[in-house]
């Protein structure tokens, strides 16, 4: 599985909206700007994080974005999954019943299995906030989740 940019920059969205939060809305230029990825890129990701119901849009002259949640509330797997669609790392595990006609006989199944479960064990455990603390502690190497 390969994260694609829409997923990464989903998630440095996500992660400028948190750490800028003043009370005040955040304009899409401004995240770019200090991001370093293409407004208009941006603005198709604001998109699916707004219709979601994950940042909330301002409009008017002082407008732009804020969460809608703390940053806590937010996992990197319910970010990705917006932007990435399922996480799973073969197709079958896609749904949640595996209909592949070769499950039963199939020897390399309980590898995938585990591989979907540790992916599903990791970014359904770290939020945002996470992320932010793990940021500023990142000399001490704790890395707990």
């Amino acid at each position: 599985m390969k994260i694609s940019t829409k997923g990464r920059y989903a998630l440095r969205l996500m992660l400028d909206l948190s750490m800028n939060d003043t009370d005040e809305p955040i304009r899409v230029k401004e995240i770019a700007e200090r991001q370093g990825i293409s407004d208009k890129y941006l603005e198709q990701i604001i998109s699916v994080l707004t219709k979601a119901g994950y940042v909330k849009s301002l409009r008017g002259p002082q407008g732009g974005y804020r969460l809608v949640r703390a940053p806590g509330e937010y996992t990197v797997g319910s970010i990705l999954r917006l932007t990435e669609g399922n996480l799973s790392p073969v197709a079958c595990l896609d749904d949640e019943i595996n209909l592949c006609e070769r499950k039963e006989d199939c020897m390399t199944l309980p590898l995938w299995e585990k591989l979907d479960a540790a992916i599903r064990d990791v970014v359904d455990n770290v939020t945002l906030q996470d992320l932010i603390d793990w940021h500023y502690n990142k000399n001490s190497n704790n890395y707990v989740i």
